[in-house]
């Protein structure tokens, strides 16, 4: 019996087997954006959907999170997307767990990193086990703007608010990092954008290649433009491409 592939895999088709994080400044529309994902379970670890009507379970706890997943894995519901908001909190309640279960008050407390690395191992193992499930992954995270440093110059980039290991995490789970912006345009004035390609001042990416570099900042165009859907909103996302891509 052999364990190797005798055919190549597909590329997956549908949004609802994709991970994904939106991160963005407050109120801008992270969690609208993802409220309207198909049939979506927030675990909510903040404060924050009062002005939405969703299904949501409050998680206060890295336990709390582990037993919400067991019971989303036992498929007995009619969720299509679980969302995470934000991603920030749910790390911040792992990071407590890690401590308590193994008696130390900090990471750094244990010497060479082990108190990080048992975080981020705790971290990568539910995180993964989520994310394998049929299901739609949604991550929501602030944004923060950091100074990166280059060999010649100094350059401010927003990125993800989360702690350092946990962005690393994250980011490289992400088959879309969606920044959600706000830009003034000469045709339109003031409008919300998402941007979908990387460059020195956002992390941001699209392993689909199906989306363009930037999108007004609503469900639809991003639903039309994952499945090559034309639609009435195509000029104005033009038209803002244009002026930011200017």
């Amino acid at each position: 019996m052999t364990l190797l592939p005798t055919t190549k895999t597909n590329p997956k088709s549908n949004l609802e087997e994709y991970t994904i994080l939106i991160y963005g400044p407050p109120k801008i529309g992270k969690s609208t954006l993802a409220s309207q994902f198909d049939s979506p379970l927030f675990l909510a670890t903040e404060a924050g959907l009062n002005a939405l009507s969703v299904y949501q379970t409050p998680i206060i706890a890295w336990e709390e999170f582990l037993n919400a997943c067991k019971e989303i894995a036992t498929g007995k519901h009619d969720f299509k997307t679980i969302v995470i908001d934000t991603i920030d909190n749910l790390h911040k309640y792992c990071r407590e767990y890690v401590r308590r279960k193994n008696g130390f008050t900090h990471e750094s407390d244990l010497d060479f990193g082990k108190g990080w690395d048992l975080t981020k191992d705790e971290f990568i193992r539910a995180l993964t086990k989520l994310s394998l499930l049929p299901y739609g992954l949604v991550m929501i995270s602030h944004a923060e703007v950091v100074e990166i440093k280059t060999r010649t110059a100094k350059i401010n980039k927003s990125v993800p608010t989360m702690q350092k290991n946990a962005r690393a995490v994250v980011l490289g789970m992400a088959d879309m990092i969606l920044f959600c912006d706000t830009v003034v345009t000469e045709k339109e004035g003031e409008k919300r954008i998402i941007r979908t390609k990387p460059l020195e001042n956002w992390e941001a990416g699209d392993r689909t290649g199906k989306l363009p570099a930037v999108l007004p900042l609503n469900y639809n165009s991003f639903y039309n433009a994952f499945y090559g859907i034309n639609s009435e909103e195509k000029s104005v996302s033009e038209n803002i491409k244009q002026e930011v891509l200017a």
